[in-house]
């Protein structure tokens, strides 16, 4: 009986044993599933197949102590735990860049240098009306609005990553049409 043939509990009691043969069939069976939902969840085909590496690397070091049921069950799931923790990343490290920004903004700032905070505001408001209309809308609710990118998506009918991808726009527009009232001292 060759390796295709056996089931995915035969193969997983043989991956614990350390065999590599074992590991390598499960990756030819489950790369392209778990690929597909890495890519549909992230939308970018390098990332997609980092997470799903990630998840291979950690079911091979990994194997002699996890207790695997259905093993099409615990991958798919193990795939959406790496998918989650990337999209909290970027999230962290877009909202980390935008406190940079605004920070930045803040720091450079003497009293003296701006008029008034209605003055900034209304600058602000009017580069916002030029952004195109959605990234506009999206922008105002996750900033003004504090909602999530979730429930962004949720109202607009987007994806996740489209909202993300509105709010970076939006913020470096805002970054590169604001210049006159930051200093890079």
């Amino acid at each position: 009986m060759t390796l295709k043939q056996l089931d995915d509990e035969r193969l997983v009691l043989f991956l614990r044993e350390g065999k590599m043969t074992a590991f390598e069939e499960i990756y030819r069976r489950y790369w392209y599933k778990l690929y597909s939902i890495a890519y549909h969840q992230t939308g970018i085909r390098e990332e997609a197949e980092e997470l799903v590496q990630e998840v291979f690397l950690k079911l091979w070091s990994r194997r002699s102590e996890v207790q695997i049921r259905h093993l099409g069950m615990y991958l798919t799931i193990a795939v959406r735990n790496q998918v989650y923790d990337y999209i909290k990343s970027q999230i962290s490290y877009r909202k980390y860049q935008e406190y940079l920004i605004f920070q930045e903004l803040h720091q450079h700032f003497d009293t003296d240098e701006i008029v008034n905070y209605t003055d900034l505001t209304e600058a602000v408001e009017k580069v916002l009306s030029r952004l195109p209309e959605k990234s506009a809308e999206v922008f105002k609710r996750s900033r003004f609005e504090n909602q999530s990118v979730r429930e962004i998506a949720q109202v607009l009918n987007l994806s996740e990553k489209a909202v993300e991808y509105h709010i970076t726009k939006s913020l470096r527009f805002l970054k590169d049409n604001l210049k006159e009232y930051h200093t890079d001292n």
